[in-house]
């Protein structure tokens, strides 16, 4: 499960730098007003991001912030394409446009555009596939249901990225030329910052879908949230996300502050380990980590295991230890003895074994599938083993529990 591919001549991939995509903000609707700039000045910034570092510039002229008051495409293409106009062969970036509408995508990629980024995953305008299917090109799409960035919690997210990708396939799109965003940002009244603590902490999650993944977390609320800070005052928490996000398998990270970015992107970048994978003529063999049964149910459906297989094998494919502090020896052999009979393990002390002392830790070692069966099962047995089974339980659920995890 490498991700190794080509964007309009630049490679992406686990294998390669991380990517700087910086942004052309067009619309003074915008949350970050400072962040807005005038057409006449338009070369000059896009020229100063690629001398920053920037490899990838994404023009946008419609604000998606959710409090910004809309415009009509006639304006948003009148915003778009002057612009696209003055950076037509005068830079050396891939030139994205942030739209989610397949006449502008259209109109853009006519006029020099090489990339659409659509907020809404296909979504909000059904002709939106066709178009990124005709013109061959590459696309990010962002996780949205029914409106951009509406998912909650990285399961929602991942399953949304899961259904746009069937269906920009299904539509004729080239399933290399998809770029996924996982929507970090207060795209909707429900989504509060803990949604956003989950996607970063765990985006190493999307790395199932074998695709080049894009952060786009520049000065976004959750970081006003964290810090109290505005818009303007977050580039600092910004940095630190950034440099998280690319640790974790970012490829692109999108940005208001190119220079300050780039070095972030090539601190994390050189930090990040290469994910482990060995080829031999036409054989390879790589690792895959799975947190979650339903990415590993993804990752057998991609394979072509059936549903109901799918379903029967994702408990299997999550192993974990837990530790199970001081137990009686007679408590520590019946968990030890139950997990041997369900094909997991338990390490204790050799004392116990022998019976020469009265308590122990335990390591238990097993699938998912096997420590719920453990639990089932002490919970008839005598002593304290049944307040054991209900505590392996909620520790294992914790692991999902976003107020748990979070809220501090």
């Amino acid at each position: 499960m490498v991700v190794d591919t080509d964007i309009c001549g630049m490679k992406l991939g686990d294998q390669y730098p991380s990517h700087v995509m910086g942004i052309i903000n067009l619309s003074p609707e915008s949350f970050y007003e400072s962040s807005v700039i005038s057409p006449d000045s338009a070369l000059d910034i896009a020229l100063k991001m690629v001398e920053d570092g920037a490899t990838f510039l994404d023009l946008g002229a419609r604000s998606t912030w959710r409090f910004s008051e809309p415009i009509s495409r006639k304006e948003e293409l009148k915003r778009l394409l002057p612009v696209l106009e003055a950076l037509e062969g005068n830079v050396d970036a891939v030139i994205s446009v942030d739209t989610m509408f397949s006449e502008i995508a259209e109109e853009a990629l006519k006029n020099g555009a090489q990339l659409i980024n659509d907020v809404s995953g296909f979504t909000a305008d059904p002709g939106m596939i066709k178009v990124v299917a005709d013109y061959g090109c590459p696309a990010v799409v962002m996780a949205s249901n029914k409106v951009p960035g509406d998912p909650l919690g990285m399961d929602a997210i991942i399953g949304s990225l899961d259904s746009i990708i069937q269906a920009a396939e299904a539509g004729g799109i080239n399933p290399k030329n998809l770029i996924l965003d996982p929507a970090i940002g207060r795209w909707t009244e429900e989504k509060l910052p803990i949604y956003d603590f989950e996607t970063l902490d765990d985006f190493e999650r999307l790395k199932i879908f074998e695709k080049p993944l894009l952060a786009a977390l520049s000065r976004k609320s959750f970081i006003g949230d964290v810090l109290g800070k505005p818009a303007t005052e977050r580039l600092y928490g910004s940095l630190a996300a950034a440099a998280i996000a690319v640790y974790k398998g970012a490829h692109i990270i999108r940005t208001h502050d190119v220079l300050q970015t780039s070095d972030v992107v090539k601190l994390s970048g050189a930090l990040r380990s290469r994910p482990s994978v060995v080829k031999e003529g036409r054989y390879e063999v790589s690792v895959v980590e799975v947190k979650s049964p339903q990415d590993a149910a993804i990752v057998m459906r991609k394979l072509g295991v059936t549903r109901t297989g799918s379903q029967v094998m994702q408990d299997k494919s999550v192993h974990l230890m837990l530790k199970i502090s001081n137990l009686t020896t007679t408590e520590a052999l019946i968990i030890k003895q139950e997990m041997l009979a369900r094909g997991g393990d338990a390490a204790l002390t050799r004392d116990a074994v022998s019976h020469e002392t009265e308590a122990t830790d335990v390591l238990v070692m097993g699938t998912l599938l096997q420590l719920g069966r453990l639990a089932r099962k002490l919970e008839g047995q005598a002593r304290s083993l049944p307040l054991i089974a209900e505590m392996i339980r909620e520790c294992i659920a914790n692991r999902s529990d976003l107020e748990y995890r979070y809220l501090r």
